[in-house]
């Protein structure tokens, strides 16, 4: 056979890979638990991306099956083996600040704009692409491949529990959902809430901390803060103390009065909870200004709880837990989601990525300690165990020798904080869609993917399952 250009091959369909792809961006498959429905059971937006790709599928001649509105997968190819590709369709919340329509597939420059782009509608759409330059060329395979497509990636995972409760496990695959060259061992992610309830005020105060939230999303740094104080007697001395913070902190922040209530909103920078010291935490940040102002009862609980246990602080030394290994790196604690009132307390929601040989049951009694001692509790913990596939399988070896050739440079193997429907699988790495040197836009705002670096992960990929379909 003659040999396969696979870079040409995703040349030749760039103009339709871009149209797909675009139609997939500027569906808002933002997670809705306020407008569920059987039907749609995390929101009409994320069942009309997924059914999206599905109606592709179809159109492709591919066969194609809906798991609940939760999940669903295109495939290709016979035989007892299936080679899985595990994408996802939805994504965080937009956020403030962008330059181009949050959900636009705007193209400029080189870069196409949308959020989702390259988390990871645009992964997904060269992952189906790739599918069909192999279906096009008529390649003989020997295994099923089917691509797995989720809804939920970004929240629960409930789209591949419910999926593999149904559906059969792939013998081995890859998610096209973080960086090359390939993915090998994944951190342990768990969410948790420190809890502190409602308690008695103590006292009349001059400054009263009515309420507090900043947040969206466990996995998000916070890039906006917002505190309601009522103040008794001048505010001006205050207000300059905000001035002066800002300035020195480099940030942006404004104030204003509504309803007889001082309002402080404090802008901060989005990250990924992987990588929270990417970002600026605009919650941490209000959270040591009104520690300055000597609040009394809970409210200087939860501020100081904040300040002493989480601010500046993203490896979490302070709360005793800081842990380092060599197969996947330093323990990394991200503070989500804070929200404070003085009617229902406080509670500061928590990502916590963790290496491969952390004793999470030694730090889960760590982390009770230091809220008990604040008089509160642990709610909501949920844990998703680390991954690893060794470098000898024959799935990475594959995937080396591919990236290699289509590259020119060396595969090598890496490990992440984040969390790719990889580790679903028994035998599953994260391979791209990011290449090396590029930053890492995803969940900040103006996320863009690469136009060229689409087209070279469509190549990749379509190289990666022929071989891996007919090895």
């Amino acid at each position: 056979m003659q040999e396969i250009q696979w870079m040409q091959e995703a040349m030749k369909r760039k103009s339709s890979l871009l149209k797909d792809l675009q139609g997939l961006l500027r569906i808002n498959s933002v997670l809705d638990e306020q407008a569920t429905s059987p039907d749609a059971p995390l929101g009409d937006g994320v069942k009309a991306a997924l059914q999206y790709v599905l109606d592709l599928g179809k159109k492709d001649e591919f066969q194609t099956k809906n798991v609940g509105n939760l999940a669903g997968h295109v495939e290709m190819g016979a035989g007892k083996e299936l080679v899985g590709i595990l994408c996802h369709v939805d994504v965080v919340p937009e956020g403030e600040g962008w330059s181009f329509a949050p959900f636009g597939g705007e193209m400029k420059d080189g870069k196409i704009y949308a959020r989702g782009a390259i988390d990871d509608k645009g992964p997904t759409m060269a992952a189906y692409y790739a599918m069909k330059i192999v279906k096009e060329l008529g390649l003989p395979i020997e295994k099923r491949v089917r691509l797995i497509v989720g809804t939920d990636e970004e929240s629960n995972w409930r789209c591949v529990d419910r999926y593999f409760a149904e559906e059969e496990m792939p013998t081995l695959g890859f998610a096209p959902d973080a960086s090359f060259p390939i993915i090998h061992a994944e951190k342990g992610i768990a969410d948790f809430d420190f809890v502190m309830p409602a308690k008695e005020e103590e006292g009349t105060k001059n400054i009263f901390l009515h309420s507090f939230q900043a947040g969206e999303r466990y996995n998000m740094v916070p890039s906006f803060a917002r505190a309601r104080l009522y103040v008794r007697g001048e505010q001006t001395s205050i207000v300059q103390c905000f001035d002066d913070y800002c300035q020195k902190h480099h940030l942006k922040g404004s104030y204003y009065v509504e309803s007889g209530d001082l309002i402080f909103e404090l802008e901060g920078v989005s990250a990924h909870g992987m990588e929270p010291e990417k970002g600026v935490n605009a919650g941490l940040h209000l959270i040591v200004f009104l520690s300055e102002l000597s609040l009394t009862g809970k409210a200087k609980n939860f501020l100081d709880f904040g300040r002493q246990f989480l601010w500046n602080d993203t490896r979490g030394n302070a709360l005793d837990i800081a842990y380092e290994d060599d197969v996947t790196g330093e323990l990394t604690v991200n503070a989500g989601m804070i929200a404070y009132s003085h009617t229902e307390g406080a509670r500061f929601g928590i990502n916590m990525r963790y290496p491969v040989t952390f004793d999470i049951e030694k730090g889960k009694q760590l982390l009770s300690k230091c809220i008990e001692s604040f008089d509160g509790h642990l709610d909501r913990f949920t844990d998703l165990k680390p991954h690893y596939v060794d470098e000898n399988h024959r799935l990475i070896q594959i995937l080396q020798k591919v990236y290699e050739e289509q590259t020119g440079e060396q595969a090598a193997l890496l490990s992440i904080g984040g969390g790719t429907y990889a580790r679903s699988l028994k035998a599953g790495v994260a391979f791209g869609a990011l290449f090396p040197g590029c930053p890492d836009v995803a969940h900040q705002k103006d996320e863009y993917m690469d136009i060229d670096d689409l087209l070279k992960a469509t190549a990749i990929y379509a190289q990666a399952i022929y071989e891996l379909a007919s090895e």
